[in-house]
């Protein structure tokens, strides 16, 4: 593309007379094209800047409850609170949870209401960030397709520029074969 294009003029040779409408995305990307600026960003640096501490608690909650840290070390708990209730209390007339273990199915209940909000809060932003990632990518696409588009009028330009020279030459060529024709047709009429 030409460098003094102003963005306008850019926006209206790719997407016709519509282009004045375009929306804040498209003349972003657009004037990056006018301009030969770069428009790639860091999304997951941008999105890490704006959360809030509630929200990076939510995520490093999600985190761990999702590994299998978290798995082990649950199922190290589920199986001593049962082996403890079920061997060891039980022998003694000691057990504080004996079977069918009703405090242990109450503190998974109320593990699994507080859990599951705080995972679908980190699943929420999670989409927010791949909305995020997806508008980037829209845009650096757009700006790629526009880039191969002007290399396409570029190219397009330099082939009939050619094919005019190659024209001109050929037409000299024939003037010049048409010249010696005459000349061979005058030296053995003489």
């Amino acid at each position: 593309m030409d460098d003094d294009l102003p963005p306008e003029e850019v926006a209206r040779r790719f997407f016709g007379p519509e282009a004045h409408d375009a929306g804040a995305r498209l003349s972003r990307v657009v004037d990056a094209v006018a301009h030969r600026a770069s428009i790639v960003i860091d999304t997951n640096e941008v999105f890490q800047d704006t959360r809030t501490f509630g929200q990076r608690l939510a995520d490093r909650i999600a985190t761990f409850g999702g590994s299998w840290t978290f798995i082990i070390v649950f199922g190290i708990v589920l199986l001593a609170w049962t082996g403890l209730n079920s061997l060891v209390l039980v022998r003694r007339h000691e057990s504080w949870d004996p079977y069918p273990y009703i405090l242990l199915n109450l503190f998974l209940s109320m593990l699994a209401a507080l859990q599951a909000p705080v995972i679908m809060m980190s699943q929420n932003r999670q989409a927010a960030k791949d909305r995020l990632d997806a508008a980037h990518d829209y845009e650096v696409n757009l700006k790629a397709e526009l880039e191969i588009q002007a290399l396409h009028a570029k190219i397009d330009e330099l082939r009939a520029r050619h094919w005019k020279e190659l024209v001109e030459m050929q037409e000299q060529q024939i003037r010049m074969l048409a010249q010696l024709l005459a000349e061979r047709q005058d030296g053995s009429a003489a």
